[in-house]
């Protein structure tokens, strides 16, 4: 059986040099995936994918690694790419179910769901860092895929600007905490903050800090919230009156059933797709 040549990609060929070497082997539709908040310690865990068009239109001035922009850039790529993506999601997942399912279990479970919600489907699929199993097409997993592959760096950007914006409203609801200026990550003003006010109901209590200053250091790590009517419920208030303002949660939290939402151009999350496998780029072998 003939062997497909190999497609090298330069180093120094940029951006756009991986995707444009899997359209050239025929994969039309390549999806980027990342996420933004695994290591906050407060907020939810937002994950996105998006799909570049090809050729110039794809090409977005400034596209970067969300975090080596500054805020303002962050908008206006985030307005560029939502403007141009053949298709984009962006999937958020609540700190309490963070807590409840484990970080890394929900960080997968959110980029299989933003890659699922999708409009185009993708045929290739690109992640930052590890790759996401229960995909239906072929996928790599890229070191630093948000320094290396644009639709990785898109979807960094998605991940991150939806983030902050959710973090700059609970900075309202919950004053004091300075989740406007930190986005709920660990720095010394949070960490006084905590110290003083104690958690609030969006900080995750698997994280050994909050569960520390909590009290519930002793506890198992996943023991969440207190049950309502006990004594250490006055570390939140009661459940109704969380939002006491009268709003729903932050963005589009009221959807699915525990918690988890997609948000693809409006459309539905499509179903999982059946499990595959991830697999090296040009179809090769793990």
């Amino acid at each position: 059986m003939l062997t497909p040549p190999r497609t090298v990609v330069r180093r120094d060929g940029g951006l756009y040099a991986l995707e444009r070497a899997l359209q050239r082997r025929g994969f039309r539709h390549v999806a980027g995936a990342d996420e933004a908040g695994r290591g906050a310690c407060a907020g939810p865990l937002v994950a996105a994918a998006a799909v570049l068009p090809e050729g110039r239109r794809g090409e977005i001035d400034e596209l970067a690694d969300s975090k080596l922009l500054t805020p303002a850039a962050r908008e206006r790529v985030y307005d560029e790419v939502v403007a141009r993506a053949l298709a984009y999601a962006v999937v958020v997942i609540p700190a309490d179910e963070v807590d409840a399912r484990g970080l890394h279990v929900c960080n997968l479970a959110a980029m299989r769901r933003a890659l699922a919600s999708l409009g185009t489907r993708p045929e290739y699929v690109l992640t930052d860092g590890f790759g996401v199993d229960g995909l239906d097409v072929p996928g790599l997993a890229v070191w630093k895929g948000d320094r290396v592959a644009a639709c990785v760096a898109a979807a960094s950007v998605l991940a991150k600007v939806t983030r902050d914006r959710i973090m700059v409203e609970l900075d309202e609801r919950y004053p004091g905490y300075g989740f406007a200026e930190h986005k709920g990550y660990i720095t010394p003003e949070h960490s006084a903050a905590l110290r003083e006010l104690g958690p609030c109901r969006e900080h995750r209590f698997s994280y050994v800090n909050v569960a520390t200053v909590s009290g519930r250091d002793g506890r198992p790590p996943r023991s969440r919230r207190p049950a309502a009517g006990s004594p250490d419920e006055a570390l939140f208030g009661a459940p109704e009156d969380a939002f006491a303002d009268g709003r729903d949660e932050p963005m589009e939290r009221s959807g699915a059933p525990g918690g988890t939402v997609g948000v693809a151009l409006g459309e539905q999350p499509r179903p999982p797709a059946p499990v595959g496998e991830d697999v090296v780029m040009e179809g090769g072998v793990r």
